[in-house]
């Protein structure tokens, strides 16, 4: 791989692991209604789930995706019935106790599952497929740089985000203001989630 093309790989990731996103907004999300500590197993799924997808597609299942629009639209119609089920429940938890309760606690394997249904993940995926891998002669060893330095920035970003909800959590829920400012960034981060659900079914 050449330094030209490593440059732009490295540019491609970093905008698309670190702009918002379903998995950035989630990611802050619920740090901020559940902790830091239960936030990791939904920061630590994107990148899995996103190795899983970017291996298969690699190994030409992407391909048939868009070759079979009915599958295509089947997976973005999942995707955006699952964000706007989110959303709902986000909008809902009003307190740190609600948000619990409401079941927003994504577990480990929804946010593995979350990434094959998150047609910006598919996207992303086929773009690093297309115009890194596809007719290489080299493209194993390709494969073998991609996969982990693209796993590192998911992990990363989300991180970052979720810390970022961390941080916010005690001035969100703090007993002076009732719960209206968590309450508040619940709604906000609902429709940034209902937003993506709306960018996502337009592709």
């Amino acid at each position: 791989m050449t330094t030209v093309e490593f440059t732009a790989l490295m540019v491609l990731t970093t905008a698309a692991s670190f702009t918002p996103g379903p998995n950035t907004t989630l990611s802050t999300a619920l740090a901020a209604n559940l902790g830091l500590k239960h936030s990791l197993r939904f920061v630590l799924a994107v990148p899995v789930g996103w190795g899983l997808l970017f291996s298969l597609c690699a190994g030409g299942v992407g391909a048939m995706v868009v070759a079979l629009p009915p599958l295509r639209i089947g997976i973005q119609a999942l995707g955006v019935a699952y964000l706007l089920w989110l959303a709902f429940k986000l909008a809902r938890s009003a307190t740190l106790a609600q948000a619990d309760a409401s079941q927003l606690n994504v577990t480990f394997w929804q946010g593995v599952m979350l990434q094959f249904l998150n047609i910006k993940a598919w996207m992303l995926a086929l773009t690093v497929v297309a115009g890194w891998l596809a007719g290489r002669e080299d493209a194993a060893a390709r494969f073998a740089i991609i996969l982990p330095l693209m796993l590192a920035f998911g992990l990363v970003s989300n991180l970052t985000y979720a810390l970022i909800g961390s941080l916010l959590r005690d001035w969100l829920s703090g007993p002076a203001n009732s719960g209206r400012r968590l309450r508040w960034f619940n709604r906000f981060m609902a429709t940034v989630l209902v937003i993506t659900a709306a960018w996502m079914a337009t592709f």
